[in-house]
C-alpha cells in the first residue's frame, strides 16, 4: 500500500472531524443524506455528461493505483536492456527473438519485436512514438475525470445551498423546517468543497505523477532498443539509460552493480 496516500486520507478526515468535535459539534451535524445526494448525484451526473461511460469506469478502477505503491522497475529494465545489448553484439539483433516470450511489458515487447524484424532506428522511433503518444493520451483522460469532478462539486455544493435556502424561505414560519433547511444548505457546501479538495483533485494529481513516471519508463525502453539497433556499447548504454532514473532508482542500481 502507498503509505502517503493512506496517511493523507486519514489525516484529512481525522483533522476535520477532530476540529468539529473540538468546537463542540458532532458528526450528526454534517451527516446529511439530502446534501450528500445533491452533491454526489449532481457531480456524477455532470461527469457522465462530459466523459464517456467507459472512461469514467476506467478512471474509478484506476483509483486502486492511487493507494498502491508503484513498482519502480526501471533499474531492472536497464539491466535487461544491457543484457540484450550484449547478446545483440555477439549474435545479432535477430537473436533477441528468443527472449520475446520472457518480456512482460507490452510496450517493450512490441519495440523488441519490431527491432528483430529489421526496422530501421528512425522508423522504429516514429512508429513507437505514435504508440507512446496514443497511450499517453488515453491515460491522461483518467485524471481528467477527477479534475472535472473537483471542478463541478463545489458548484453543485452551492446549488445545494441555494436549494436549502429556498426551503428556508418557504417555511419561514416553521422554526424546525428553517433549521433543517439551513443545515442542508451549509452541509451541501461542505460536501462540495470537501470532496473536491480532499479527494478528487488530489486523486488526479497523484495519478498524473504516476502516468508521467510510466511514460518516462516507456521512453527509456524505446531509447534503449534504438541504441541497441545502433550498436552502442553496453557500458555507454548503461550510462545513457541511467539518465532516466531518479535518485532512489540510481541508488538501487549502484547497489545492484
Amino acid at each position: 500500500m502507498d503509505k502517503a496516500s493512506i496517511a493523507g486520507v486519514f489525516l484529512a478526515i481525522v483533522g476535520i472531524v477532530a476540529g468539529l468535535l473540538m468546537e463542540g459539534g458532532n458528526l450528526g451535524q454534517i451527516l446529511q443524506p439530502t446534501a450528500a445526494l445533491i452533491v454526489f448525484g449532481g457531480t456524477m451526473g455532470a461527469v457522465l455528461l462530459q466523459f464517456p461511460l467507459t472512461t469514467v469506469m476506467a478512471a474509478f478502477r484506476s483509483l486502486a493505483h492511487v493507494f498502491t505503491e508503484p513498482r519502480k522497475q526501471s533499474d531492472q529494465i536497464i539491466r535487461m536492456l544491457i543484457a540484450f545489448a550484449n547478446k545483440a553484439r555477439r549474435n545479432g539483433v535477430v537473436s533477441l527473438d528468443a527472449d520475446l516470450q520472457t518480456i512482460q511489458d507490452p510496450f517493450l515487447k512490441q519495440t523488441i519485436m519490431l527491432a528483430v524484424d529489421g526496422t530501421e532506428p528512425n522508423d522504429l522511433r516514429k512508429i513507437m512514438g505514435v504508440s507512446l503518444d496514443s497511450i499517453t493520451e488515453s491515460e491522461e483522460r483518467l485524471p481528467a475525470v477527477f479534475e472535472s469532478a473537483g471542478g463541478f462539486s463545489p458548484t453543485i455544493g452551492i446549488l445545494g445551498a441555494v436549494l436549502g435556502l429556498i426551503q428556508v424561505m418557504q417555511h419561514i414560519d416553521n422554526v424546525q423546517e428553517v433549521g433543517r433547511g439551513i443545515a442542508v444548505a451549509f452541509v451541501a457546501t461542505i460536501y462540495g468543497v470537501g470532496i473536491a479538495n480532499l479527494f478528487f483533485l488530489p486523486f488526479a494529481g497523484k495519478m498524473r505523477i504516476q502516468i508521467r513516471e510510466e511514460n518516462q519508463r516507456r521512453e527509456m525502453m524505446l531509447e534503449g532498443v534504438i541504441s541497441i539497433l545502433e550498436g552502442i556499447n553496453p557500458r555507454m548504454l548503461e550510462v545513457k539509460l541511467g539518465g532516466f532514473l531518479d535518485n532512489s532508482d540510481k541508488s538501487k542500481q549502484e547497489r545492484a552493480a
